[in-house]
């Protein structure tokens, strides 16, 4: 019997093995020698749904997110469903509409709802994640990844104040004890962010340091280095720095946000945290330096009016994240007084966050630096039209903008449309001013009315009724409205009783009603300094009259008025700069304040009397006469062939006061 070839003996592994060798990589983390023996099941039974999903899922474990794909793709004519898988991979490649196209329809399972929220979340759709998240409390999942995204969605939504009462539903503690016994620092990072936006910086600075902690003793255990550490708790650091610049704190905020940005010891998403908070910090100073420090996170596009963030920040940044960080190099753009690149930018925006209130704003604002105030007041009028629910900050940088260009009707119709406000003394005082320069004192009054009558209505503990009926009341009076006022003032006096109030009644009625002053004068405290002056005989006298001369009046002065009045604060002599009082030179020139003609020295300067021509008008230098009399000049010489006759000085020229003496005669 001849012996068996070396292929013949190898005998073919059968799939119950290769499965046993397939979920030994996947459960060691070999995901490569997974794909392998994925693929050698395959072969062995092509079409196995199981080695499929096998494969698809180690490539996606292996961050292979195009091999994946190519691996559904292959599989698109067997009947398997990997539209979960799919949408994953485009969620990963950021593809995140196609992604939630592919999940609509599907069955609502616990890992469908999960990743339907996380696409809603990068979408910056935070209701519909919110939605989603609470879909998946009837699948009862106790995960603190999930309460820690409910937190975040909560937060990003707008809605931090609901977070105490969606993690009692999860049954979380967010106390600070509660935290630290949990031992979770993004759980505490979580909750102090919705502190923040609740505005209790304290409790929120406390929860960020027990997150620093409690996360430097993780990665500490997990033995990471100080500048790893550093690096992975950037955006707690990022965070406390907030807290400090909201708190006041300025200066060491700016030199968290300094050190983070110049030493890079933060991920792309935390040092674009730092960067605008710091440009926000330093403000409207020095706008060229800010415009660099944002340049460094942004690409250069081809197209001029749209931007493009380095490292995938598109990725990481959240749409909040993303508008504030455009918005903020628009902003620089005005300051720095480039109008053009600005617009340019702003269209951009437009086209990328549609109906975005702030990139509204920002347009109306760079049509107002173009003087184009018409235009801006038009943009934003069409928004809150078109938005009524969203429309509160364009309504009111509308009223601010026609305001300022002296568009009253117009200001005064955009603080009008905002309910929620109208009540508040800042806009009822805008409103009273406004309908004032508009000459329609009638409609400043009834403002005025509206406000009183909605405080009587309201059950606020921090009323402002008697603000406003008085500021109503002094309103009134100074427009001649005198019954109203009054009425106003004994509706003080009844509710109030203040001094104030029953002064400026007995001041109003005595105006209108004579004997209510009388009655409510009897009210009012005598003053002390006025009970031994007899008021009706001051009444009969004369008056006060002027004395001519000055009058010795003896008027006794106290011993202590007489002692601090001799006792003068002696000042010590301010020198100039550089001035030594022990060695002081020699005495300065006491007429060095007198201009230089007044001063002993001067001494001016002496004329050429030579060249100073003496007689009448018309007359000769002697030099000149002795030249022609003696014909010894060289001029003489030459000009000896003229015949122009010589002046004649025996017989001077009549003056010109006996020239008009002739004249008259």
């Amino acid at each position: 019997m001849p012996p068996k070839s070396k292929a013949a003996a190898a005998e073919p592994v059968s799939v119950e093995d290769l499965f046993t060798s397939l979920h030994r990589h996947i459960q060691a983390d070999e995901f490569t020698q997974a794909v392998n023996v994925a693929d050698q099941v395959l072969k062995a039974a092509p079409g196995d749904e199981d080695a499929v999903r096998c494969k698809v899922v180690a490539h996606i474990k292996a961050d292979d997110i195009d091999k994946a794909l190519a691996a559904m793709r292959a599989a698109e004519h067997l009947p398997i469903d990997l539209s979960y898988y799919k949408a994953y991979c485009y969620y990963r490649q950021n593809k995140l509409q196609e992604a939630l196209d592919l999940l609509r329809g599907q069955e609502e399972t616990a890992a469908i709802l999960q990743l339907e929220s996380q696409i809603l979340y990068r979408l910056g759709r935070m209701n519909d994640c919110i939605n989603s998240y609470e879909k998946l409390q009837k699948f009862k999942i106790d995960s603190m990844d999930l309460k820690i995204n409910i937190i975040a969605a909560l937060v990003a939504a707008g809605r931090a104040s609901e977070v105490q009462a969606a993690m009692k539903v999860q049954k979380v503690d967010l106390t600070t004890r509660a935290l630290r016994d949990a031992r979770s620092f993004e759980l505490a990072y979580n909750s102090a962010c919705s502190l923040i936006e609740n505005k209790k910086y304290s409790e929120a600075k406390e929860q960020l340091d027990l997150s620093k902690r409690i996360g430097k003793e993780e990665l500490m255990v997990e033995d990471y280095g100080e500048d790893e550490i550093e690096y992975e708790l950037a955006p707690v650091s990022a965070q406390l720095a907030y807290v400090q610049q909201l708190q006041g704190q300025s200066q060491e905020a700016m030199q968290t946000y300094v050190n983070m940005i110049n030493r890079k010891s933060a991920d792309s998403s935390s040092l674009v945290v730092a960067t605008t908070n710091l440009i926000s910090l330093k403000g409207t100073k020095d706008a060229a330096d800010s415009l660099r420090k944002l340049d460094r996170l942004i690409e250069k596009s081809t197209a001029s009016n749209q931007l493009q963030l380095i490292e995938n920040l598109d990725l990481k940044l959240s749409p909040r994240q993303k508008e504030a960080l455009y918005s903020a190099r628009v902003l620089l753009l005005l300051h720095a007084n480039k109008t053009d690149q600005a617009h340019e930018l702003v269209s951009g925006l437009l086209c990328m966050f549609r109906d975005s209130v702030f990139t509204v704003l920002l347009q109306a604002a760079v049509h107002v630096k173009e003087k184009k105030v018409q235009k801006a007041e038009e943009i934003l009028r069409q928004y809150a039209e078109k938005h009524p629910e969203s429309s509160k900050g364009v309504l009111l940088a509308l009223a601010q903008i026609a305001a300022n260009a002296n568009h009253f009707q117009l200001a005064a119709d955009s603080l009008s449309k905002i309910p929620d406000i109208q009540h508040m003394p800042a806009t009822v005082a805008t409103l009273v001013a406004l309908k004032e320069r508009l000459g329609d004192s009638n409609a400043a009054a009834s403002v005025l009315d509206s406000a009183i009558q909605w405080w009587k209505n309201s059950m606020t503990e921090d009323n402002k009724l008697d603000v406003f009926t008085r500021e109503a009341a002094v309103f009134k009076l100074s427009h001649g409205r005198d019954d109203e006022a009054c009425l106003l003032y004994e509706e003080l006096v009844k509710s109030h009783g203040s001094i104030e109030a029953l002064a400026g009644l007995v001041a109003t009625s005595a105006r209108t009603n004579l004997e209510k002053a009388e009655q409510y004068e009897k009210k009012l405290k005598p003053l002390p300094g006025l009970k031994g002056v007899n008021v009706e005989a001051l009444e009969k006298t004369s008056g006060a009259r002027h004395v001519e001369g000055p009058q010795d009046m003896k008027v006794d002065i106290p011993e202590e008025a007489k002692k601090q009045k001799a006792k003068k604060r002696k000042r010590k002599p301010r020198y100039p700069k550089g001035f030594d009082p022990a060695n002081p030179g020699p005495a300065p020139d006491p007429e060095r304040w007198l201009p230089r003609r007044e001063r002993s020295s001067y001494r001016p300067k002496r004329k050429d009397k030579r060249a100073q021509v003496r007689g009448a008008q018309g007359a000769v230098t002697r030099e000149t006469a002795a030249t022609n009399a003696g014909g010894s000049s060289k001029g003489s010489q030459t000009s000896g062939s003229s015949k122009t006759p010589a002046a004649n000085t025996d017989q001077p020229k009549a003056s010109n006061k006996s020239r008009k003496k002739k004249s008259r005669s």
